[in-house]
């Protein structure tokens, strides 16, 4: 008898470190993917990027990022306003295949004065709106809307409040901006293009949430991810070890007279 129960104790024993390993596994498991559901959430914000853009600067490519945040409706509107108060001298507005865009201009209260003469009407708003539904971006998946600004204002930054609409009516405003001194983000930030100095040869053109870099491109989206990665990878890791010696202590009890 006292034979029988040694081996028995010693089964319950692994059981119960097991069961204590498979409850360890679910919780790094569940956080794993806490952690990548964060990162998807930040890295699905309307963004907008010009690489090597300079205050000053013309001809330059600037590229709006729209991903599609709901998972039951597409992407079928963006509005995009440009300011105003430090307006870009001349706008074009790439044609979207299956898209049709429309652009507004306002009288500046204060010309723009270039080489080829005074502007006095710049772009305030463009509006991209899919033909059809089925054009529209579809859960899971982003576009991409081109300009090309003929020339930028003379700023550090340049800030494009957005508004996303979804095929069921919903709307996002992307127009939060932080507080000064602030370093929270906001739920909804705004597109920000951080502008470069002229003639200073250090990139620029990074999209901001106002001002944090809140890209999916960006270093710390891209960072976050591949964290929730890892920690995945470990909680799938650790489940196995624990699914193993589960089988163990069973093999063992069952083969324990």
């Amino acid at each position: 008898m006292a034979q029988d129960g040694g081996p028995r104790t010693g089964a319950i024993s692994m059981a119960s470190r097991a069961g204590r390993i498979t409850r360890g596994s679910v919780v790094v498991g569940v956080f794993a993917l806490a952690t990548l559901w964060g990162a998807a959430a930040a890295s699905a914000h309307v963004t907008v990027s010009a690489p090597g853009a300079s205050s000053g600067g013309s001809d330059q490519v600037i590229t709006f990022r729209v991903p599609t945040e709901s998972a039951t409706a597409s992407t079928v509107g963006l509005q995009v306003k440009l300011p105003t108060d430090t307006p870009i001298a001349s706008v074009l507005v790439a044609p979207h295949t299956g898209w049709t865009e429309k652009v507004t201009s306002v009288k500046l209260a204060k010309p723009i004065v270039t080489d080829d003469g005074n502007i006095t009407e710049a772009v305030s708003t463009i509006t991209w709106k899919a033909d059809t539904p089925a054009d529209g971006i579809k859960p899971g998946e982003f576009d991409q809307f081109v300009v090309i600004a003929g020339q930028l204002p003379t700023a550090r930054s340049l800030t494009f409040p957005a508004i996303q609409t979804y095929s069921d009516g919903t709307t996002v405003s992307w127009i939060e901006t932080q507080a000064p001194g602030s370093t929270d983000e906001p739920e909804h930030p705004a597109p920000v293009l951080s502008l470069t100095s002229s003639g200073t040869g250090s990139p620029g053109g990074s999209s901001t949430a106002a001002p944090t870099v809140t890209a999916s491109t960006s270093s710390s989206s891209s960072g976050t991810a591949t964290t929730g990665v890892i920690l995945g990878a470990i909680g799938v890791l650790l489940g196995a070890g624990a699914l193993a010696v589960s089988l163990a202590v069973s093999l063992r009890r069952r083969r324990t007279p």
